[in-house]
C-alpha cells in the first residue's frame, strides 16, 4: 500500500502543478508573433496537457479510488475532499477546452482571466491539502440547522433516491 501512497501523491503533485503553471503560458499567448514561436509554445501546452497532466489526473484519481477501498475512507472530511477534486477535474475539462480555442488565430488569454483561474485552483489544492492533513471534525463544525444525511455515508443517496430514474430494488 505505500507504493500505491507514493504514486497517488505524485500523480497529484504534477496534475496541480500543471493546472497551476498552464493559465501563466496561456498569457503568452499575447506575446508570441505568428510562426515556429506560436507552434512552439502550442507544443509545449499541448504537451503539458496531454502527455504530463491528463496521465497523472488519471493516476491521481485512480489511486486514490484505489485506496478509499483499501483504508476504507469514509468520513466528513473525505467527502468534502472529494467535492474538491470533482472541482479540480472540472478545471482540467476546461483546460482541455481553452488549449484547443487558444491558438486561433487573434485569439488571447486575458490576464485577469489568469489570475482568476490560478487563484481559484491554488485556493481548491489548498482546500485539498488542508483537508487531508488536517483531517477536521465536519459533523462537528457544521451548523445544527443542516439535514442529518450530509453527514452520513450514503445520505445523499438516500435523499435523492427517489429522483432516480433506475430505483434500486
Amino acid at each position: 500500500m505505500v507504493w500505491l501512497k507514493f504514486v497517488h501523491i505524485v500523480g497529484i503533485m504534477i496534475w496541480s502543478a500543471g493546472l497551476v503553471c498552464l493559465p501563466g503560458l496561456y498569457v503568452q499567448r499575447a506575446h508570441v508573433a505568428s510562426g515556429p514561436s506560436l507552434h512552439r509554445l502550442q507544443g509545449l501546452v499541448r504537451f503539458l496537457y496531454v502527455a504530463a497532466m491528463s496521465p497523472a489526473a488519471f493516476v491521481a484519481i485512480g489511486s486514490g479510488t484505489a485506496l478509499i477501498f483499501l483504508r476504507e475512507t469514509w468520513a466528513p472530511w473525505f467527502g468534502a475532499k472529494l467535492f474538491f477534486v470533482g472541482l479540480m477535474a472540472t478545471i482540467h475539462i476546461m483546460t482541455g477546452l481553452v488549449i484547443i480555442r487558444l491558438f486561433d488565430d487573434g485569439q488571447i488569454y486575458p490576464v485577469w482571466r489568469f489570475l482568476a483561474v490560478t487563484v481559484v485552483t491554488v485556493v481548491i489544492i489548498a482546500a485539498i491539502l488542508f483537508l487531508v492533513l488536517a483531517k477536521p471534525d465536519l459533523a462537528a463544525m457544521l451548523p445544527a440547522a443542516l439535514p442529518d444525511w450530509m453527514a452520513e455515508p450514503g445520505g445523499l443517496g438516500r435523499w435523492l433516491g427517489e429522483l432516480s430514474p433506475f430505483p434500486r430494488s
